[in-house]
């Protein structure tokens, strides 16, 4: 050890004998001296600017932050604190503070690449997009080989559909940095968006490759591997991912799988959705959620206080359904908060939000900030819009952030906490026997739990019957949804109707792979490949093309065993296509048999497998009911209870104030 500097015993040492051991790397020694100058009045920047920098190397933000609040008192004008503060304000998610500080340090030095990286990190923590990526293109303006902002501009063009620049990102930062398995999963997802599912699951194999231990890699592979039909190493990705990072998100990638794919029981998925606020929010947490108290005003003389919270306010299956619900909500019964937790926005979004009384922002705040929050905002009746599907904030939720807590449409089994009090769904939707599929009680609607905004824009329906004899069975579902037990019915379908051919479209037919699965399981069947269609989004450019294409269709088949169709089962419906349903033994099972029921359809609602192949037998060889029933089937569902948002509206609101006053009950007064 000898000739480097030494901090001697019993005397202040002095600052660049400190500064001395610091760069030597003797770290501990380093801190001892600068804190023992600091206890002894010395001020001097350096030594709390530069004891913070060994405190955040650590982890120790919270003292960091004190130290160069610190450091910037004594030197205003000190470019690097201020940086370092920044930078350690965003690694607590105090992202607003953190854009403020590194604003200023640019403010006295603008041409610091890094700076403008950070600050759009912690613009795109606070959801804005348009700034964060304005933020990464000056950082690469001035340094062009920097892989960190390439692959965070890449991820951000990603969120806004720009996919084909988002992967152009992701192979530049590959060119600079051929090992980063961050950039090889992120390229992996753009693919996975475009439907490319073979490139998508050879990147994030890559990244695996590169680090083995990469829980988001392994939960993305699981996604691809998922919609390609492997099942079971889908499974195996997610559940290794949770191993690997026991969190939140990974737990409810997890939950996901097991809700949408069905091939967990009811009771088996309800266990392991109990488990997540235990794993994932600590039990000092749980236990003061179990006791919290709110100041429960009557509701004479006032607005019942309703706030939503979701992640999907944008162009996405659950803002179909809530768009028309927030705007047709009456305004002199309850107040409205939209919380948003998605830094994703679109045309959708701002509709949205010009359709509520209040928008709130929730990306970048902790849940317990969060839930303090709402709470200060006096929200009487908090709805999760999310469950475990991608932006939740179901701790909010497990945090207790309001008298009264339910979950509404956004998910599709239960949430598993203690804290959600409701689950809203209807008689059809969750009949008696699925009480025991839920931790939550159910509340069930004296109509359709839902409406869906018959869209006025959506091209006239054209059918008219094959002159060849044909008849196209088809779905334009989800290719995840097509469980094998579905594939093996509609082949008992196919071969029942000797005249039928399938037509399937999704955006996950783009994969070659996929193409070869569906025909080869067909084939496995007994059904020649002619009789099978198979077509990707690129032979519908745009929304009304897409719907033009139910014109093809005489029958739609619902999946089955999985999870059933939802707006793909209402766009249907509303181009006057006829759709056969199998009611299953789950909620997400029986999506579209309650619309049916809305709809006055009981009679293409089946029971059994056996009813549903007689259902599209009988309504395939009754060519003349076909012809009377499609020119009027969308004046028809105009007119019923599906499409009745007012309505709805009023139903929800009803429920909300029915569940408030039982909460009055039984916490009088507060």
């Amino acid at each position: 050890m000898s000739g480097q500097a030494r901090v001697q015993r019993g005397k202040a040492p002095d600052l660049q004998s400190v500064l001395a051991l610091h760069l030597a790397g003797q770290v501990q020694e380093a801190e001892q001296g600068y804190r023992t100058l600091i206890a002894a009045g010395l001020k001097h920047h350096a030594a709390y600017a530069n004891l913070a920098a060994i405190c955040v190397s650590s982890g120790r933000h919270d003292e960091a932050i004190a130290l160069l609040q610190s450091a910037i008192q004594i030197k205003p004008d000190l470019a690097e604190a201020r940086w370092n503060l920044g930078r350690a304000l965003g690694f607590q998610g105090k992202f607003h503070e953190a854009a403020a500080c590194l604003q200023q340090v640019l403010e006295l030095k603008p041409d610091l690449a890094e700076v403008h990286y950070d600050l759009g990190v912690a613009l795109h923590g606070l959801g804005r997009l348009d700034d964060a990526v304005e933020s990464y293109r000056k950082a690469l303006q001035l340094k062009p080989d920097y892989p960190e902002p390439l692959n965070n501009l890449g991820a951000v063009l990603r969120s806004q559909g720009k996919l084909d620049d988002a992967v152009a990102c992701f192979r530049r930062v590959l060119e600079l940095r051929p090992d980063s398995s961050e950039a090889y999963t992120n390229l992996g997802n753009a693919f996975r968006d475009l439907g490319r599912l073979e490139e998508a699951i050879g990147c994030h194999r890559r990244a695996l490759q590169i680090r083995s231990d990469y829980p988001e890699a392994l939960a993305n592979l699981g996604g691809a591997l998922r919609d390609q039909g492997k099942i079971e190493e889908a499974a195996a990705c997610y559940q290794r991912a949770l191993q690997l990072k026991p969190d939140r998100e990974e737990y409810s990638n997890l939950l996901f799988f097991h809700a949408y794919d069905g091939s967990l029981g009811p009771q088996t998925y309800l266990a392991l959705a109990r488990g997540w606020e235990q794993q994932c929010v600590p039990q000092a947490e749980r236990q003061a959620a179990r006791g919290r108290r709110f100041k429960c005003s009557p509701l004479p003389g006032r607005r019942l206080r309703v706030g939503y919270v979701s992640g999907d306010y944008r162009q996405h299956a659950v803002s179909f359904f809530v768009e028309r619900l927030f705007a047709q909500h009456d305004r002199t019964r309850v107040q409205v908060f939209a919380y948003s937790t998605s830094a994703i926005r679109d045309a959708v979004t701002e509709r949205i939000q010009r359709t509520v009384e209040h928008w709130v922002p929730l990306m970048g705040i902790p849940d317990a900030a969060a839930r303090d929050r709402i709470e200060a905002d006096g929200i009487d009746v908090l709805i999760d819009l999310s469950g475990h599907t991608a932006h939740n904030r179901l701790g909010i939720f497990a945090r207790r952030a309001a008298p009264v807590q339910a979950h509404y449409v956004g998910y599709f089994a239960s949430t598993g906490l203690t804290e959600m009090d409701y689950w809203i769904g209807d008689e059809m939707l969750t009949p008696a026997h699925t009480d025991a599929h839920f931790q939550e009680k159910l509340w069930r609607l004296p109509r359709v739990w839902m409406s869906y905004d018959g869209k006025a824009d959506a091209p006239a329906p054209d059918w008219c019957p094959g002159t060849d004899g044909t008849l196209w069975l088809g779905s334009f579902n989800s290719l995840g949804k097509l469980t094998p037990q579905t594939l093996t019915l509609w082949a008992r379908v196919l071969h029942a109707l000797p005249q039928a051919r399938l037509l399937l479209k999704t955006k996950e037919l783009a994969d070659a792979a996929n193409r070869r699965r569906m025909l080869d399981v067909m084939a496995g069947q007994g059904i020649a490949p002619e009789r099978i269609e198979l077509r990707d989004r690129s032979v519908t450019p745009d929304w009304a093309a897409h719907m033009a294409y139910y014109n093809r269709l005489d029958i739609a088949l619902d999946p089955v065993g999985g999870m059933g169709g939802a707006t793909t089962t209402c766009d249907a419906l509303w181009m006057a296509v006829p759709v056969i349903t199998l009611a299953g033994e789950r909620m997400a099972e029986r999506t579209s048999a309650s619309m049916l029921h809305a709809i006055a359809h009981p009679e293409w609602i089946a029971h059994s497998e056996e009813q549903y192949i007689d259902k599209v037998v009988t309504l395939a060889t009754d060519m003349e009911q076909r012809k009377r029933l499609r020119p009027l089937q969308r004046q028809q569902m105009a007119q019923s209870p599906l499409c009745d948002g007012t309505g709805l509206a009023r139903c929800l609101e009803q429920a909300y104030t029915d569940m408030f006053e039982r909460r009055l009950q039984t916490q009088p007064g507060g």
